[in-house]
């Protein structure tokens, strides 16, 4: 399978995204209120832009890529309202949602770099997107929500985004693997640059996220 065959292609990007200090931390079960909320509000200034993004990629499709359209139809029904989970969360965690921090660099990039994409690339290509995204999302969410928690304390509630979208990505992973072997060679080369990118811009984010005196001593 292709999607197989992308896992391997984007390894040393998946491992740098996985180095990124502070997703080290939570591994380790050390982390902050701060911190995840700091990570809460980056993930909205991004997760608010996957409904426009896949609205656009439905409508620039090319007619040789028809077939997809119902099924980029489905993630736009799947993937709204995701933002208003993040906001929750945000409350939950004691965090004020009036006053939130701006997109930090990466965030603008990485939003930019997918506009920019769907403007004058592949619109394919938005899959690896959506590769980087969930496969990350399955393989840390679950994991990292149980993780902080642990070690901050905050109620069930103030993980509805990582558990619901970590569990939802398992079953989305699986219609991605699908799509991704429809497509012809040229469409997964594209898809395969394009993944590889988004590692880099999605890892970022966390490079760029503050850890907490606690989470730098530990290190």
């Amino acid at each position: 399978m292709f999607y197989d065959d992308l896992a391997i292609r984007c390894v040393d990007d998946r491992a740098y995204l996985l180095a990124a200090p502070i997703v080290q931390d939570t591994l380790k079960g050390v982390a902050s209120r701060d911190s995840y909320v700091a990570y809460l509000t980056q993930a909205y200034h991004h997760v608010r832009h996957t409904v426009p993004l896949l609205m656009l990629m439905g409508g620039r499709l090319p007619e040789r890529l028809a077939w997809m359209r119902d099924n980029v139809a489905e993630y736009i029904d799947e993937e709204r309202g995701h933002d208003a989970w993040i906001l929750a969360d945000i409350r939950a965690s004691g965090g004020d949602v009036t006053t939130l921090t701006p997109p930090g660099l990466p965030v603008e990039v990485m939003i930019a770099y997918a506009y920019d994409l769907l403007q004058r690339g592949n619109p394919a290509a938005f899959l690896g997107m959506v590769y980087v995204l969930e496969g990350t999302s399955v393989e840390l969410a679950l994991h990292a929500a149980a993780r902080i928690q642990t070690a901050t304390g905050l109620p069930d509630g103030a993980f509805s985004y990582l558990r619901s979208h970590g569990t939802l990505d398992q079953q989305h992973t699986q219609h991605l693997a699908a799509l991704l072997d429809r497509l012809d060679a040229a469409d997964r080369e594209d898809v395969a640059h394009r993944a590889r990118v988004f590692y880099r811009l999605y890892a970022d984010l966390f490079y760029a996220l503050p850890r907490s005196q606690q989470e730098v001593t530990c290190n």
